[in-house]
């Protein structure tokens, strides 16, 4: 929240795109209600990937740095090869998860293609435990997969210049390491988006903001700080 406040303007810009992004895709798909609830869960599987620029934000902040919005969206340019890597990754995974709950609403979901109204009245009223069940499973699965990889990957990317096989690795590594208090915080990003999404996408101004700025403090809090010496290293 300290961050969110510092940046203001900047922060809520990236709050601002993730939710038009989010109404823009409701608006084009809500006829094709199978791909809108992958892609809406989809999310949260490349939320770190489009966060990097609230990373930057909170590094400056970090720095006692002035925050900037132009400086923040070309973040990505500094680790740019890693960054592709770990893009195509998430992105394959992201586009198997999309087939996956295709073939769940096919195998499952009772009564011909879904309208979104209809969905939703089912998710209310639990008519279809044995879809939801498959679904959720499926989609945990998935997400659970990409949280092991990206709780500190970008960041790691961003701040140390690390290459995205060890960023991942590493990511794995501080789950397995610290998997209540992870865990918790899974299920605490998922419930902040969710919530945004739930407010017809406009939530995201500030969850979404407000997410990406607490990754950034929980990569500081789960990595060890570097040397001096090792400071000096990546700089040279």
């Amino acid at each position: 929240m300290q961050d969110l406040r510092a940046c203001r303007g900047a922060s809520l810009f990236y709050g601002v795109c993730f939710a038009l992004g989010g109404i823009l895709v409701i608006l084009t798909l809500r006829n094709a209600v199978p791909l809108v609830s992958g892609l809406i869960t989809g999310t949260l599987l490349i939320g770190p990937l489009f966060a990097i620029g609230l990373y930057e934000l909170s590094r400056q902040c970090e720095r006692k740095e002035k925050p900037a919005l132009r400086p923040s969206l070309l973040a990505w340019r500094g680790p740019l090869s890693a960054v592709a890597v770990y893009s195509f990754i998430v992105i394959i995974i992201y586009l198997v998860w999309a087939r996956a709950g295709l073939v769940v609403f096919a195998l499952f979901y009772d009564g011909g293609m879904p309208t979104l109204s209809s969905l939703l009245t089912m998710l209310l009223r639990f008519n279809n435990p044995s879809f939801l069940i498959a679904y959720f499973l499926v989609g945990g699965f998935f997400a659970t997969l990409v949280f092991s990889v990206s709780v500190v990957s970008i960041p790691l990317m961003l701040d140390r210049d690390q290459d995205a096989i060890t960023s991942m690795i590493a990511s794995f590594l501080a789950l397995a390491r610290n998997p209540l208090v992870l865990l918790l915080w899974g299920f605490l990003i998922t419930l902040l988006i969710a919530f945004g999404i739930l407010l017809g996408y406009l939530g995201l101004i500030v969850t979404g903001p407000l997410v990406g700025h607490a990754t950034w403090h929980a990569f500081r809090a789960l990595i060890a700080p570097l040397s001096d010496a090792e400071i000096a290293l990546i700089t040279d």
